[in-house]
């Protein structure tokens, strides 16, 4: 084996940071995840996900949270979830976030908030040609899951599944928003995407959460057809964000 300078601890090290952050991408590509979800998509055991998440804790990329419930909650201890913070979302971002709240700031003081409101449409018009193509050419059934795919080609990491218990309907996800920082101060952004989601599959959808507004994963509510009413959601004290306005 060619000898490439670097000692045995090392190697060691470097592979533990690599073990790391394929923990870390797990979670910003699905969401807060449990022990037993991380391992089995990273293929470790949980003990050693617990280890390397332990690390990410302590290093301010990761935080334990209760698990969101949707629906009545059963009884028993909450399931826990770990979930990427904002210092380890801003490790995977390389928007140009200042740049953007300075040009939205300055069409504010401009324009006022409607201006802002039209550049987000604007945007989200611009942006929507290759949603518009993947959604159209899918089974209606389909249509939720093609634009997952679209979204997640934009770098969205989106998902789409049945929503839990009785709903009738689906859950989009988006694990990571490239302008979440952004969308926090000028919830317009959130606000535009929505309607444009609900004009793209011809339905009114609902935003449940949205990361700008702190949640772990922006979900989305598509009703099936004649079933209108969105899931009520319950979360703990603990991961509550009081005192945020919402996205």
């Amino acid at each position: 084996m060619k000898y490439d300078g670097r000692a045995p601890q090392e190697d060691l090290a470097t592979g533990e940071r690599s073990t790391r952050n394929r923990v870390a991408r797990s979670i910003l590509d699905h969401g807060p995840s449990t022990v037993a979800d991380l391992a089995g998509r990273v293929g470790l055991t949980q003990a050693a996900v617990r280890r390397h998440l332990d690390a990410l804790v302590s290093d301010g990329v990761v935080e334990a949270r209760e698990k969101r419930v949707y629906g009545t909650r059963t009884r028993g201890r909450p399931a826990k979830v770990f979930a990427l913070t904002d210092c380890g979302r801003d490790a995977f971002d390389q928007s140009y976030d200042k740049l953007a709240a300075d040009a939205l700031r300055f069409i504010a003081e401009s324009g006022g908030d409607e201006a802002v409101a039209a550049f987000a449409r604007a945007r989200m018009a611009a942006m929507g040609e290759a949603y518009r193509s993947a959604v159209e050419a899918a089974e209606p059934e389909r249509r939720t899951e093609a634009l997952a795919g679209a979204l997640t080609a934009d770098g969205y990491a989106a998902t789409a599944r049945s929503a839990p218990g009785p709903q009738q309907g689906e859950q989009l996800c988006q694990h990571h928003c490239p302008v979440a920082h952004v969308a926090e101060q000028f919830p317009q952004l959130c606000e535009a995407e929505t309607e444009f989601f609900s004009s793209l599959l011809g339905t009114h959808v609902q935003r449940l959460a949205t990361l700008a507004h702190g949640d772990g994963v922006c979900t989305t509510y598509v009703p099936r057809s004649g079933h209108a009413a969105p899931p009520k959601i319950t979360h703990s004290a603990s991961a509550s964000t009081a005192g945020r306005n919402p996205a």
